[in-house]
């Protein structure tokens, strides 16, 4: 532990002389002689004649020695003396500029967030902005699809189709699935698989426009088409591998949308030598097909 430094020595005055109080609480060369007028009395243990120099007051107001600035006086608010722990405060209506921009900011910061706390409250989420156009999404949309225009080639009803629904503040869908049979066959030559969308609370426009009209830029060997006189908007994607064989595929979908409502209708055929089928229908056929069913169902599930 180190040891605590000794108070210094005050030097000793010239006898006969007499030095002026000092400001200044350590010893120096103007301190009063012990003893002298306004000295304090030595404290116990001390030396005779010796100052006791950790007792001198500090003179609050007087001036300091160069070099040092001097000790503020006492606050007129504070009674007994007492200094201020910080500036007070300016006088009503004065103040700088600067603290007056900054009280200024403060303010209209805080009207900002209180009115954009009341838009939000007032505004919401208005979930009857969404543009449904009267459409409606069935818990069980085969018995609202129509494939009449498939039948002439696959007059088989299929006895057991599948279909699934959901139900949310957000989102209204409903799909269905069902097996073409041409007469005769004991499995599915194609399939046909339908599907509503009511988006309650976003508007699909945007991905839906950049989901199939560039359809081809993420799937190869695919082809898209505009078409027109259906829905706000509607894109035929199809693919046909068959090239004349009994082998291969032919896939056409046909996507829709009317205001916040989608719908697809989707034709899948897989040959292989193995299929009693050898004759599929042509691709003109099936997108002909579809584009005809697609609007007499989407017309059934309006209200």
């Amino acid at each position: 532990m180190s040891t605590p430094p000794k108070p210094p020595q005050e030097p000793e005055q010239p006898s006969g002389t007499s030095a002026a109080p000092s400001a200044y609480p350590y010893p120096n060369p103007q301190s009063p002689a012990p003893g002298g007028p306004g000295a304090f009395p030595p404290a116990a243990g001390s030396a005779p004649g010796q100052q006791n120099f950790y007792a001198t007051p500090t003179l609050v107001g007087a001036p300091g020695r160069p070099g040092v600035p001097a000790q503020p006086g006492p606050h007129p608010s504070y009674p007994y003396g007492q200094q201020a722990p910080y500036p007070p405060p300016p006088p009503p209506g004065g103040g700088t500029g600067a603290g007056r921009a900054v009280l200024w900011a403060a303010a209209g910061a805080v009207v900002a967030s209180a009115a954009w706390a009341a838009g939000v409250f007032l505004i919401g989420v208005n979930t009857d902005q969404a543009d449904l156009r009267g459409y409606g999404a069935p818990a069980n949309l085969c018995s609202s699809t129509d494939y009449s225009s498939f039948e002439g080639e696959y007059p088989d009803t299929d006895g057991t189709p599948t279909h699934n629904a959901l139900k949310d503040p957000a989102l209204d869908s409903s799909s269905c699935s069902i097996s073409l049979k041409k007469t005769a066959s004991s499995y599915a030559d194609a399939y046909l698989t339908s599907q509503v969308d009511l988006h309650r609370q976003t508007d699909p426009g945007p991905e839906f426009t950049a989901s199939w009209k560039n359809y081809d830029e993420s799937h190869t060997g695919y082809d898209v088409e505009s078409v027109d006189d259906i829905g706000d908007e509607a894109y035929l994607v199809s693919q046909d591998t068959t090239s004349g064989t009994s082998s291969g595929s032919i896939y056409a979908t046909l996507a829709v949308r009317d205001g916040w409502a989608t719908y697809t209708m989707t034709y899948s055929a897989y040959l292989s030598s193995y299929d009693t089928d050898k004759d599929p229908p042509k691709l003109d056929e099936v997108t002909d097909w579809l584009k005809a069913d697609a609007k007499t169902t989407m017309d059934g599930l309006k209200d």
